[in-house]
């Protein structure tokens, strides 16, 4: 009882550990939402290389995982701890390379360079403190209870994330109009690209300083935050050294734990169906902007309907919580996916309205929430039913999570890298106060009709999913009693060794 309540974590360092969690999820909802209409409308970067820039930083992120999570493995132990020293010295660099994502260099060549560079700087640096972070649930306490309570903590401070990060960048953007460039006659110039860029010859740039302005202090109070969790983070929260001793016996060899999870039926059928659902959201969310500007016609309201789909997204959790228990998880994923398709197919068919628009948004945050609980929620099922058929086989818990971010970062460069180069190649105009038929058609198929084919074909794959509330069951028992087993050969062990001694 003694070391129990020793190891009882207070209310104040569940919180402390929780705040870490924030950075990444407001960080991330800011450039995932706003980094496309910026980099095309703002910076000004031609569509193909817009696309490119995308593409690259997001795969880089999705290969910086496991470079991370190896070079971690490796780090030896100091007076901070092993993850501590990463979290501290990551922070500082993530922040500058951060607000230099959101500056305009004044050079005439090399700018797609300059967003390359610190877009994958930046990727790279915050990945240096999200994957010390995630593992740091396993060093903060040896009592199972006490982990799974901090882990509840900072998935709800991590859902407020993602809505303070598309409150703060939307509603500082949002205030500032952003001049566009009226100009009806060039769409049927055979050659609108020559054409705009003799028109923006004509306006003078300094028309966007306003804006430019804006996007810089949303970046600087976006890492101000950032460095106030992480101090949060570093100040109320010990990394103990004897909290992380492994049961296991042998050494996990990777490549072997990485044969063997790639080799189980159940984990490919689930991360397959959670890649296309991935990819059918990340299109919807890179777009969307987009999509309010220019094809709605909404403007001066796109950020208030994208803060009404998070915050949709972070009251409607709780409720799939609860159904996924009444119901079973494969029924939620069937209803909270599914109920997104009726409502994209609304916003393209009906006219421009901006009540069915928030419907529309608050249709979509619901699906969005049912999107990021699940995953998690249904993956701690797929690596127990792999214990049981691997039971002499230990350790590969990390490899299960660190490949499913992997793919699903991976899935969102492949997304926004082709949604911004279909643009181009419908002949997106650069700060155009309106965009050509071919434009409105793609940002429709990339926000409606392709989300649309692929949660249905996620669904699809769902329904081969073989776990369901059955068989979830019977691996609880199966698991319970491998447990037991295990416990009575060990106390059997510690009596006939207190008998001989």
């Amino acid at each position: 009882r003694l070391q129990e309540s020793r190891e009882r974590l207070s209310v104040c360092s569940k919180l402390c550990y929780a705040v870490g969690g924030a950075p990444y999820q407001i960080t991330g909802c800011a450039l995932g939402f706003f980094l496309q209409i910026y980099l095309l409308d703002v910076a000004q970067v031609d569509a193909f290389y817009a696309s490119i820039i995308l593409f690259v930083g997001r795969v880089w992120d999705a290969i910086t995982d496991p470079m991370v999570g190896f070079f971690i493995s490796k780090t030896p132990w100091t007076r901070f701890g092993r993850l501590m020293p990463w979290i501290m010295f990551s922070t500082p660099f993530a922040i500058i390379s951060y607000f230099l994502i959101w500056f305009v260099p004044d050079i005439s060549t090399g700018q797609v360079m300059w967003y390359l560079v610190f877009y994958c700087a930046f990727q790279t640096l915050v990945t240096c403190f999200h994957v010390p972070y995630s593992a740091l649930t396993m060093f903060i306490s040896r009592e199972q209870s006490e982990r799974d309570s901090a882990t509840a903590y900072r998935m709800t401070v991590e859902v407020l994330g993602t809505v303070l990060g598309t409150a703060i960048q939307g509603q500082i953007v949002g205030k500032v109009d952003t001049p566009c460039i009226e100009s009806p006659f060039f769409f049927s110039l055979t050659n609108s690209s020559v054409a705009m860029e003799e028109l923006n010859m004509t306006h003078d740039t300094e028309s966007l300083t306003d804006t430019r302005n804006a996007y810089m202090i949303a970046a600087g109070v976006i890492g101000g935050l950032y460095i106030l969790c992480a101090l949060i983070l570093l100040l109320g929260v010990k990394e103990k050294r004897e909290s992380s001793e492994l049961q296991s016996d042998e050494p996990v060899s990777f490549l072997q734990g990485l044969k063997l999870v790639m080799n189980h039926g159940p984990y490919i059928k689930l991360i397959a169906g959670f890649l296309f659902t991935s990819l059918a959201f990340m299109l919807l969310e890179g777009n969307f902007a987009l999509f309010c500007t220019y094809t709605l016609g909404f403007r001066n309201e796109f950020q208030n309907i994208l803060l009404a789909i998070m915050l949709s997204a972070t009251l409607t959790i709780p409720f799939w919580q609860w159904f996924l228990t009444r119901f079973g998880k494969k029924t939620a994923v069937y209803m909270g996916i599914s109920s997104a398709i009726p409502f994209l197919i609304v916003v393209v068919v009906v006219d421009s309205n901006l009540f069915v628009t928030y419907v529309v948004a608050v249709a979509a945050g619901i699906s969005v929430a049912a999107a990021f609980l699940l995953p998690w929620s249904m993956l701690p099922d797929v690596i127990d039913d792999f214990k049981l058929q691997h039971p002499n086989s230990h350790g590969h818990e990390a490899i299960f999570f660190s490949f499913y971010v992997f793919f699903t970062k991976f899935t969102a460069g492949v997304s926004l890298g082709i949604s911004t180069l279909s643009l181009d190649f419908a002949g997106y105009q650069t700060r155009g106060c309106s965009q050509p038929d071919q434009v409105n058609f793609t940002l429709k198929m990339l926000v409606s009709a392709v989300p649309v084919g692929l949660i249905l074909l996620s669904l699809l794959l769902f329904k081969l999913y073989p776990i369901d509330e059955e068989k979830r069951r019977k691996n609880k028992k199966a698991l319970q009693d491998l447990r037991e087993e295990s416990n009575s050969s060990s106390e059997s062990d510690n009596t006939e060794l207190a008998s001989i001694v």
